[in-house]
């Protein structure tokens, strides 16, 4: 069953506009446990405050982009409502297992996964454990236990809105396509993009051409930066990435050769103020923030899936468009309009992009 929600305007400033959080610095002085690192943080901790555990993917909780956003959602559950908030640091994919029985022993009301790489360590750690609360972001589930959340984005959204500026921005008439671990879920970053560049084309009599390669990894920026070079070197002048901490080498790349640069998940600009036009953002903070609270008060039961997209204002673009033309920008916030609407279904897998295209 998939419960859609949607997300507080209060923490979403704007129309389709960043989330206006202040910037929280993660905690220093991780302790080393095996090929883990684990890190807390919390406010004036009340009695009988709530535990919250945070499992990151391999891709680390400074990966500059998914992981990092999510522990900027726990740290605001530490310092809001003084809960006690921790993350665990994956090195490796056999790590999950071992990290969410680490935070089931520490006596967490509820552990997250973060990441669909450990789908089913988390599945199996909730049937394990039928008296905590788990959640995921990134992966959902035909028959989820009782005590465990699935949580999905429409990242191909977000994606669509970047393909649609790319297209607008190229001057080559190429763009790239930099992508972490190729999966089902990730495929809809790719279709997404690549059908937005399809209705620029339409819309604008443009003739834009597409190049993609997947690194296989979320946490390998020289893989990432040397895809992007080889993508520069064929002449794509625009990059887009879902990757990561790997995307951080494609935006690096970028900005060494003058040529633009999409970041993903959360606002990206500050990591090349030059380079980066727009980045794809997935609420994921919030998410965590405000889900957390529903679980913890039983508002919202376990055992459900939650799927978030444009008309939840969970997925958009940035704010920040210094390096676009207003045109440009107010052309992308009204695509992003009609998404929500649903003037426009976007596709998220290759035969729905076929079917996209041809109905352009």
């Amino acid at each position: 069953m998939d419960l859609n929600i949607k997300l507080s305007r209060r923490a979403f400033a704007g129309t389709m506009g960043a989330a206006t959080l202040a910037s929280l610095a993660a905690c220093g002085g991780g302790a080393a446990t095996g090929g883990s690192t684990e890190a807390s943080a919390s406010g004036s901790a009340a009695e009988g405050t709530k535990k919250v555990t945070m499992i990151t993917d391999t891709g680390g909780v400074n990966d500059q982009s998914f992981n990092e956003l999510s522990w900027k959602g726990m740290q605001q559950l530490g310092s809001d409502l003084g809960w006690d908030v921790s993350y665990i640091e994956s090195k490796q994919d056999s790590d999950y297992m071992t990290n969410l029985d680490k935070a089931v022993d520490d006596g967490s009301d509820l552990i997250w996964g973060v990441g669909f790489a450990m789908g089913e360590a988390v599945e199996n750690a909730a049937n394990s454990n039928p008296d905590v609360k788990f959640a995921i972001i990134d992966n959902i589930y035909e028959n989820n236990p009782s005590n465990l959340t699935g949580v999905a984005f429409k990242q191909e959204e977000c994606s669509f809105a970047v393909g649609y500026v790319a297209a607008r921005m190229t001057t080559s008439g190429k763009v790239g396509f930099v992508g972490g671990i190729d999966s089902e879920i990730m495929q809809a970053f790719e279709q997404g993009y690549y059908a937005g560049i399809e209705y620029a084309n339409k819309e604008q009599g443009l003739s834009v051409t597409y190049e993609g390669q997947w690194a296989e990894s979320f946490g390998d920026a020289a893989k990432g930066k040397a895809i992007a070079q080889s993508q520069i070197a064929d002449g794509c002048d625009v990059l887009y990435h879902a990757a990561g901490g790997t995307g951080t080498g494609m935006i690096e790349a970028c900005d060494e050769a003058g040529v633009y640069a999409i970041g993903v998940d959360q606002d990206q600009a500050h990591l090349a103020p030059k380079a980066v036009i727009t980045s794809a953002l997935k609420r994921v903070d919030q998410a965590i923030y405000q889900i957390s609270q529903q679980l913890i008060s039983g508002e919202k039961e376990g055992g459900t899936n939650v799927t978030l997209g444009a008309a939840e204002d969970a997925v958009g673009i940035a704010e920040t468009h210094d390096l676009l033309p207003d045109g440009v920008y107010n052309d992308a916030l009204a695509v992003v309009e009609k998404i929500k609407k649903g003037e426009i279904v976007v596709p998220k897998n290759a035969d729905e992009l076929k079917s996209f295209i041809a109905s352009l």
